[in-house]
């Protein structure tokens, strides 16, 4: 078989690549925010705290980090623009989509992970100008530089090994998300005094009760924000 009629693991701009993205992005990000996190806490208090940073409860995933990174390479390396539009649109999509996940956070959880409200140049306390302006710095290097190489090896994975591990890391992201992001729901109504109405809102109370979703998300405190408005 010639190299050009030869099959490629995860080519071009497929789901299981894009899905590849998501999964790295989503690891990489959950470190990121640790690290960040121990650096300004050690900062701040002069303790060394190494503390759970994730968006889901089994695994270190940090799914808004996939997203972000998989909206990447889909609007801004696909198109393949200049460094200078790559970093504003990098700018304006990360500072936009931050804002998004925190309000749609707060709506359906009542819950917020992060709020800029005393920082500079804050957008309603969802996200920052100088916050935007980093995540164009990030998407220029993610697109022009990380994903390039990231592809690269993604296509060099044997095609059966690859497809294999697609399948099981795919099936336990779905359940994974779905199991935490309806319990945080649930979490929600349960602070309403909202009783369950099926078997699986009982099931949620007891497998997943508030002290259990907070030793999975220590960094997600409740809607502080609709409290100030009261």
């Amino acid at each position: 078989m010639s190299s050009k009629n030869k099959k490629v693991f995860a080519e071009g701009y497929s789901f299981k690549k894009l899905f590849l993205i998501f999964v790295i992005g989503s690891i990489f990000g959950a470190l990121y925010e640790q690290i960040l996190n121990l650096i300004t806490t050690y900062l701040q208090t002069g303790n060394l705290v190494w503390e759970l940073r994730r968006g889901v409860i089994y695994g270190p995933f940090s799914p808004i980090y996939g997203a972000g990174a998989v909206l990447l390479v889909y609007f801004l390396s696909k198109p393949n623009y200049s460094n200078l539009k790559t970093f504003i649109f990098g700018a304006l999509g990360g500072g936009a989509f931050e804002y998004l996940i925190s309000f749609l956070q707060e709506t359906f959880t009542h819950t917020v992970s992060w709020d800029y409200s005393n920082h500079f140049l804050n957008i309603n306390g969802r996200t920052t100008i100088p916050f935007m302006l980093v995540w164009g710095f990030f998407a220029l290097v993610f697109v022009k530089i990380v994903y390039p190489f990231l592809s690269e090896q993604i296509e060099k994975i044997p095609i059966k090994f690859g497809n294999i591990c697609f399948y099981i890391i795919f099936i336990f992201l779905v359940i994974d998300m779905a199991i935490s992001w309806t319990a945080l729901i649930r979490s929600a109504l349960r602070r309403n005094n909202i009783e369950p109405l099926t078997p699986v809102g009982h099931f949620y109370d007891k497998v997943y009760p508030d002290p259990v979703l907070a030793k999975s998300f220590p960094n997600m405190s409740f809607d502080v924000r609709k409290d100030k408005k009261k």
